[in-house]
């Protein structure tokens, strides 16, 4: 025992320790100090029977090192602080950097809290629809909401954890209204007037109540397929609709996965909705559809000039952020193998047959909803509207299949 204690005792009289012993004082691995020693940082004397021996200058050196890196500086900054007087500098950099890196955690736990249902969730699934939209979707799905339970919540509620209450409001507010967008069947018709050829098959994607599908089938010959994911309202359409008999059918689907084969149809034609999957996934996904030289007639709300006042720049911006002008919706038609057939804007009554009537609904139900985001919501469209209208319109585009 006295031969043991001598030997870790050095002719000074300190207080040595082998590396395993060190390692275990300091809470490192013996890989780490012999990296340690070889930046010079510790000092290892070797004895005769080979062992490596430090000193107590070697134990305080380290902890002295693990103080200054829970501050945050790196091994290169603890050694530059240790061999000379501390940089000012280096340390405002590397607490301007820690403050990033805690603000970024808490964004980080204010998302974690936001899933688990502790915060809203509107702005992250903002900015994720943004970025990787048809990921989002399919997330969506995933957690367990219907496709159409996921396609409202990209564009209405935007908030998985408060999206049932929300679309509940939402749902009373619409509740037995004709127009869910803007529309008007003199528009439609225009539209048809516009055709390079009268159709024969037409796939109508989002019919809704059927105000298009009126039009498309008493104006042409064709046959038409009417399609949305809300069963209650093909089957008020085929309420409303049952004297076109043969000449019409109606399937419930997505909008997302049409169960046809490709040059299927003549004609597509879809009115305000193609904004759901988004303007370009939409034309890509719905063009083998079309015959050879087949036509997609569709309309998308679009900024009338680049010049827009910030209420309806920052109202749009959260309400359909892939807004653009018509100009930009040709082009990137263009470049997914379509040809531009003619155009033109919804004429006003279109927008007042939907919004008088939303108007009066929303003041009917403002005691029933007080409170509500939804209800909110709405009403700061409809004050976009009525100041701003002559800042966007809805644009009806007529494309024909180039290739």
């Amino acid at each position: 025992m006295v031969s043991h204690i001598t030997l870790w005792i050095n002719a000074s009289g300190e207080q040595m320790y082998r590396i395993s012993e060190l390692a275990e004082r300091v809470g490192l691995s013996r890989s780490t100090l012999l990296y340690y020693e070889k930046q010079g940082l510790i000092n290892g004397q070797r004895l005769a029977n080979g062992y490596r021996t430090y000193s107590e200058r070697d134990l305080q050196r380290l902890r002295l090192i693990q103080k200054l890196q829970a501050g945050g500086l790196s091994l290169k900054e603890c050694m530059a602080c240790l061999d000379a007087k501390v940089d000012r500098q280096l340390l405002q950099n590397r607490l301007a950097h820690l403050d990033a890196e805690i603000a970024q955690k808490q964004q980080s736990r204010e998302l974690l809290a936001a899933l688990l249902g502790e915060g809203p969730l509107k702005q992250w699934h903002e900015s994720v629809d943004q970025v990787a939209p048809d990921a989002h979707f399919d997330w969506l799905v995933k957690q367990g909401f219907d496709e159409k339970q996921a396609l409202h919540l990209k564009w209405l509620s935007k908030d998985m954890n408060e999206h049932d209450a929300y679309m509940a409001d939402f749902f009373k507010v619409y509740e037995g209204l004709e127009y869910w967008g803007p529309g008007e069947a003199q528009d439609s018709e225009k539209a048809l007037t516009l055709l390079p050829t009268p159709p024969t098959q037409v796939l109508e994607i989002g019919c809704g109540n059927g105000v298009a599908t009126q039009v498309l089938l008493q104006q042409t010959n064709a046959h038409v397929t009417a399609i949305d994911n809300d069963q209650p309202a093909l089957e008020r359409l085929q309420a409303k609709l049952s004297g076109f008999g043969p000449q019409l059918t109606t399937q419930c689907a997505s909008m997302t996965d049409l169960p046809f084969a490709d040059s299927s149809f003549d004609l597509i034609w879809s009115e305000g909705s193609a904004y759901i999957m988004g303007f370009e996934q939409a034309l890509t996904a719905w063009k083998p559809l079309l015959q050879r030289d087949g036509v997609l007639v569709v309309s998308d709300l679009v900024w009338r000039s680049e010049a827009t006042t910030e209420q309806s720049r920052e109202f749009w911006q959260n309400g359909y952020p892939d807004l653009t002008t018509a100009q930009e919706r040709v082009r990137q038609a263009h470049a997914l193998g379509y040809t531009l057939v003619d155009q033109f804007a919804l004429s006003n009554a279109a927008w007042e047959n939907y919004y008088l009537p939303l108007e009066q609904r929303v003041a009917e139900m403002q005691d029933t909803l007080a409170g509500s985001p939804a209800l909110a919501d709405i009403r700061a469209e409809l004050a976009v509207w009525s100041l701003h209208n002559q800042e966007f319109a809805y644009q009806m585009f007529i494309f024909q299949k180039a290739e």
